[in-house]
C-alpha cells in the first residue's frame, strides 16, 4: 500500500472506532444509571479488573498489553466522567507521586483535589466531599511506611483498590543541557538518578527539596535551573522534558491505597487488609499469627504500627491473600477474635494485575 492509501486506512478506522467507543459508551452509562439508581457505588475495581485481563487476552499486538491497558484506562475514565461528576482526593502537593498514582489509577478525566494531610483525604470522603482518596503507605525504594493507623481505627471507609506506580525519573528545565547550573531536587530522587547525572551534569550545583513537585516549582522560576521530577511536573509547571526515565535502576516508588465507602465483591485474585490489636503479653502475637498458618493463608506482610493512643497493646497492619469473604480468611479472622483485642478488616480489593 502506498502512503495515501494508509492514510486512507486509518482515517475509516478511526471513523469506526469513534462510533464504537460513543456505542460503547452510552452502554456504560445506562449501567450506571440502574447503580445509582441501587445505591451502589459508580466505580468498580473488580469490573475494571475483568475488562483489563480480558482485552489484554484478545490482543494479537503490535500494540503491547502495558499500552493497551493505559487507553482503556482513558476509555473508562472517560466514561466515569459521563456517570458522574466524580472527585479524587490525594495527599498532595499537585504533581506529587500520589496526585501520580491517583491519575493511574483514575485516568486524566476526572477532578482530583489535593489535600495537606491524609487525615484530610480521609475527611474529604468520610464527608462525601470527594468520591475516592488516594494516600501513600509503603515507599519501595526507600522503605519507609506512613500508616494512617489511627484513622483506620475510627473510620468506616474501605481500602478498595491498591496502586503500584513505577518511578520515572525525569529532567526537567526550560533551558539546554549545557546552560543547567543549578538543579533542584529530592534527596530520594537524587539517589535514584545518581550515575546519569554524574555523566551528563557532573559539574552542575544541587540544591535538596522536600519533594519533586517543589523541585519543578523551583526550577520553573529561576533561570539556567532544573529539576527531577515527573513529565507532570513538567506540565503542571511549565517545563519542558529534557530526558526521560534517568534512574539508575527500575523501581517501584510508593504504594498507594484507595480509600472509598464500599468493598467490590470477589474477584479469585484479591488481597485482604486487616488491623489487629494485640495484648502486650507473652506468647499473645504468635498465637494469633498462628491463624494464619492454621487456615493456610498467605500472610504477605504483618508490620507493627504506631498509634498516638495511650495503650499497652501493640497494632500490626495485615496484608494477607484472598478476600474476607473467602469461607478461609472468615474463619481466620474468628481465630485472631480470640487472641486480639481488636481485629478490624479494612478491605478487599483485587491484586495488582
Amino acid at each position: 500500500m502506498s502512503l495515501s492509501e494508509h492514510r486512507q486506512a486509518i482515517d475509516q478506522l478511526d471513523a469506526q472506532i469513534v462510533k464504537l467507543l460513543n456505542e460503547r459508551t452510552r452502554h456504560v452509562l445506562a449501567i450506571g444509571e440502574i447503580k445509582l439508581a441501587a445505591g451502589e457505588e459508580i466505580y468498580a475495581p473488580h469490573r475494571e479488573r475483568a475488562v483489563f485481563d480480558r482485552v489484554c487476552k484478545l490482543n494479537a499486538g503490535p500494540i503491547t498489553s502495558a499500552q493497551l491497558r493505559a487507553i482503556y484506562r482513558e476509555i473508562m475514565s472517560s466514561a466515569l466522567a459521563l456517570e458522574k461528576t466524580m472527585m479524587i482526593a490525594y495527599l498532595g502537593p499537585a504533581a506529587s507521586g500520589t496526585h501520580q498514582a491517583a491519575i493511574q489509577k483514575f485516568g486524566a478525566s476526572l477532578n482530583y483535589s489535593a489535600q495537606k494531610t491524609i487525615a484530610d483525604v480521609f475527611a474529604m470522603v468520610a464527608q462525601k466531599r470527594a468520591d475516592y482518596g488516594v494516600v501513600p503507605v509503603e515507599n519501595f525504594a526507600e522503605g519507609g511506611v506512613t500508616h494512617p493507623l489511627d484513622l483506620f481505627m475510627d473510620s468506616e471507609l474501605k481500602i478498595i483498590s491498591q496502586v503500584l506506580p513505577k518511578i520515572q525519573q525525569s529532567l526537567l528545565s526550560n533551558a539546554k543541557l549545557s546552560q543547567i547550573k543549578k538543579l533542584y531536587a529530592h534527596p530520594p530522587a537524587l539517589a535514584q538518578c545518581r550515575g546519569w547525572l554524574t555523566k551528563h551534569l557532573p559539574r552542575v550545583e544541587i540544591i535538596e527539596t522536600p519533594s519533586n513537585a517543589r523541585s519543578a516549582e523551583l526550577a520553573a522560576k529561576r533561570k539556567f535551573a532544573a529539576a527531577l521530577g515527573s513529565v507532570l511536573a513538567a506540565e503542571k509547571y511549565g517545563l519542558k522534558v529534557l530526558a526521560q526515565d534517568i534512574q539508575d535502576h527500575p523501581v517501584n516508588g510508593t504504594r498507594c491505597l484507595v480509600l472509598g465507602r464500599q468493598c467490590s465483591p470477589p474477584t479469585g485474585d484479591d488481597r485482604t487488609n486487616l488491623l489487629l490489636s494485640v495484648a502486650d503479653q507473652a506468647g499473645k502475637l504468635p498465637a494469633a499469627i498462628a491463624a494464619f498458618r492454621k487456615f493456610k493463608m498467605n500472610a504477605t506482610k504483618i508490620a507493627t504500627r504506631s498509634s498516638q493512643r495511650k495503650t499497652r497493646a501493640g497494632f500490626f497492619f495485615v496484608d494477607c491473600a484472598r478476600h474476607f469473604q473467602d469461607a478461609k480468611v472468615a474463619q481466620a479472622i474468628q481465630h485472631l477474635g480470640k487472641h486480639c483485642n481488636f481485629v478490624k478488616i479494612l478491605g478487599s480489593y483485587p491484586s495488582v494485575e
